[in-house]
């Protein structure tokens, strides 16, 4: 099977979808699948999310160029909506035969389509509805997104399969917590890690925060900011005279970001949508708890005793915060360790790619 797969970006900036794109061109490529990728901002040929051993072949060049190098493949899998790219690769599929997935990437979420609603507005008249109706198939992360993109009655199978994630080796002890020290006395730490970007609900968490101001705790924000959006919060954190309990430390990749979350004793994502919420299950793979809201499809949170999920308002994740905070370190050390043993069993990289496998076999068969 060859297989043509395209994101946006693969630079770690970009957040979630350039790890799992990234990601799953590689476990793809070790099912036995002959996957070429590419991205519009030629990142395929210095990610450092795509291991140098990898038999995935780095396509550059534009879409044009690179769908020729790398000769006519069995399915072209685009990931993401709206960029002239995404248009682009629909009408290279259509003319040449090819059958095309496409993964929504939440970009038809209600927050996400009434974001800049007015220019979406007339992107989905002009060319994005027609180029949804003609993909052999629509790919979500997860049922709720499925629901969102079928009320959309646009006549596509939609097919969910969710994103992997890598379950380390090194984790946390019961005597590692509190910053990687023993001992009672010491602070404790809630870390957010991601794009410092309205969607992320960083307004909810400080003013949230700000209620609460929860006894012997700091909050980490780790991340890049994307539009500015990182003075609005700061400006919100000085209001709040919480400057020396909040700190933003700015992008973390490597063993740095590892550090990040085994140093933490809590995971916050106040996001108002995600289409998976890859950075949870990093998270609960390095056996943190986690604190999210219900804009990200992870119901099984207190299902499996492992987390919280509330609603996206800041009452709701004043709550999560209050019962969060007031538990001990051995407790939060043992609901994050029911979270590793969740991810572990459901999202390996290898029972990602088989689902996979799977979906295309049909897709081409038909």
């Amino acid at each position: 099977m060859k297989l043509f797969l395209a994101g946006t970006s693969l630079l770690p900036a970009y957040g979630g979808p350039a790890y799992s794109v990234s990601r799953l061109a590689m476990a793809l490529s070790e099912a036995g699948v002959e996957v070429g990728l590419w991205a519009p901002d030629q990142s395929t040929a210095t990610t450092p999310l795509l291991s140098a051993q990898s038999q995935v072949r780095r396509l550059t060049g534009t879409e044009t160029g690179a769908l020729n190098s790398f000769g006519k493949p069995d399915l072209l899998h685009d990931n993401g909506i709206w960029l002239p790219h995404n248009h682009r690769l629909a009408a290279l599929a259509a003319d040449r035969g090819i059958a095309r997935v496409v993964s929504t990437r939440g970009m038809l979420e209600p927050w996400a389509m009434n974001h800049k609603g007015l220019r979406k507005h007339f992107a989905w008249w002009l060319y994005q509805r027609r180029d949804l109706e003609r993909a052999r198939c629509h790919h979500t992360t997860a049922e709720a997104e499925a629901t969102s993109v079928k009320r959309l009655g646009l006549g596509v199978p939609v097919c969910v399969v969710p994103n992997g994630v890598d379950v380390p080796e090194i984790v946390r002890t019961a005597g590692s917590v509190n910053g990687g020290k023993a001992g009672g006395g010491k602070k404790k730490t809630a870390l957010f890690l991601g794009r410092i970007y309205p969607v992320k609900g960083l307004p909810m968490l400080i003013e949230a925060w700000t209620r609460v101001r929860p006894e012997g705790w700091l909050l980490q924000i780790v991340g890049p900011d994307e539009a500015g959006h990182r003075a609005e919060v700061g400006k919100a954190v000085s209001a709040a005279g919480l400057g020396k309990v909040i700190s933003f430390v700015g992008p973390l990749e490597g063993p740095a970001k590892t550090r990040a979350f085994l140093d933490a004793d809590l995971f916050v994502l106040p996001t108002h949508s995600e289409s998976f919420g890859m950075v949870v299950a990093e998270a609960l793979a390095h056996a943190l708890p986690v604190l999210t809201t219900t804009g990200a499809p992870w119901p099984m949170l207190p299902e499996r005793g492992c987390g919280w999920w509330v609603d996206p308002t800041v009452d709701g994740i004043a709550d999560g915060l209050r019962q969060a905070t007031a538990l001990d370190s051995a407790t939060l050390h043992a609901m994050g360790v029911k979270g590793r043993a969740l991810v572990a069993a459901e999202f390996g990289w290898e029972r990602v790619a088989k689902a996979f496998v799977s979906l295309y076999e049909e897709l081409i068969e038909a």
